[in-house]
């Protein structure tokens, strides 16, 4: 018996973030200090009825959660699990099969895979030799959708605003700005998110917050745009117990938040200052992270394994070549994880 499947679908492999367990893990950039306290304390009072029960459809609570923290009104808010589920349903949303997505790249490794299970055409524009995005590169696709991360996963660059502004100004189209790293950053979008009728900004609860495991993320932007998102991304997407420990972060651990990122930041800028010691060159970073351009990056990346390190290797990126992502944590994970670098390139 012949199955019967997608022809598009035969040159795509499952997409995996091929975890290893180690002892130190700065692979996903996520908040290394825990999760929030009053998060935890909801976690331990939740009872079972979220387990037995559907979720809400479209996550109410937390619609009016993240209106609040962002300064938005409940109607510009769209929620999904995990901020690759809201690019998701926004690609279903505004594009059809065999139309263009066009992206800066390096960029975001789920967004050229969610082009490809979409049946869209990827169109990556390589970023300029400063790290900011071709704003007429991106423009001369004519895309009805311009993906843009800032910082930028995996490099930790920022977009520039006057950057920004003139692509959102020109773009045929919605121009969907991804802020996970937002919390760390000096400078956000939201309020293009606000102003302008193309914009949508996404943003997760994975990083600075601290609630990976809860698969939380959402994007912000003009009603009419939120809506169609929604019916892309049909109901029951966000768990009863994610709901309530989102809304908790979101309201009672904002604070805590501020201070874990702060710290981030300066482990980071320590840790880039030790990096430069052992004669690497971290590109310019406004995230929890640094990429570190190092020749023969997996077979380093594997070296610190074997001495229970894990950091992310990536390998011929688009103007930078073989790379290292590290994440940062606590100054002792980052003290075993310079260690495990130095003993791995030699």
């Amino acid at each position: 018996m012949s199955l019967p499947s997608r022809a598009s679908f035969a040159d795509i492999r499952l997409y995996s973030p091929s975890k290893v367990k180690c002892g130190v893990d700065l692979s996903d950039n996520t908040n290394l200090f825990g999760m929030p306290p009053a998060a935890e304390r909801a976690l331990r009072e939740a009872t079972a009825s979220l387990a037995s029960r559907y979720p809400t459809g479209y996550a109410p609570d937390l619609r009016q959660a993240v209106a609040s923290y962002t300064g938005m009104e409940p109607s510009q808010v769209t929620t999904g699990c995990g901020s690759d589920d809201v690019i998701d349903s926004t690609l279903r949303a505004f594009l059809e099969p065999g139309d263009p997505l066009a992206f800066q790249e390096p960029t975001f490794v789920m967004v050229p895979y969610l082009s490809k299970v979409n049946a869209l055409r990827a169109v990556p524009v390589p970023l300029r030799p400063d790290y900011d995005i071709d704003v007429d590169g991106l423009l001369a696709t004519r895309a009805k959708l311009i993906y843009v991360c800032t910082p930028n996963n995996p490099t930790g660059t920022v977009i520039p605003r006057a950057s920004m502004e003139r692509l959102v100004d020109n773009a045929p189209g919605v121009v969907l700005i991804d802020e996970a790293y937002a919390e760390f950053a000096r400078e956000s979008f939201l309020d293009l998110a606000r102003t302008r009728p193309n914009v949508l900004v996404t943003r997760t609860l994975s990083k600075a917050f601290g609630l990976a495991g809860m698969r939380v993320g959402y994007a912000v932007g003009n009603p009419t745009l939120v809506t169609e998102v929604e019916k892309a991304r049909g109901p029951y997407k966000v768990t009863g117990l994610s709901e309530r420990l989102a809304v908790v972060a979101l309201t009672q651990d904002v604070e805590w938040m501020k201070a874990r990122a702060a710290e981030s930041l300066a482990i980071r800028e320590r840790l880039e200052t030790e990096l430069g010691k052992l004669g690497l060159k971290p590109l310019p970073s406004g995230g929890n992270f640094v990429l570190v351009p190092v020749a023969g990056a997996p077979a380093v990346a594997e070296r610190m394994r074997q001495r229970d390190v894990n950091v992310r290797a990536f390998q011929g990126l688009t103007g930078i070549g073989d790379a290292l992502r590290i994440g940062c944590g606590p100054w002792t994970m980052m003290e075993a994880a310079l260690g495990a670098l130095r003993e791995a390139l030699r």
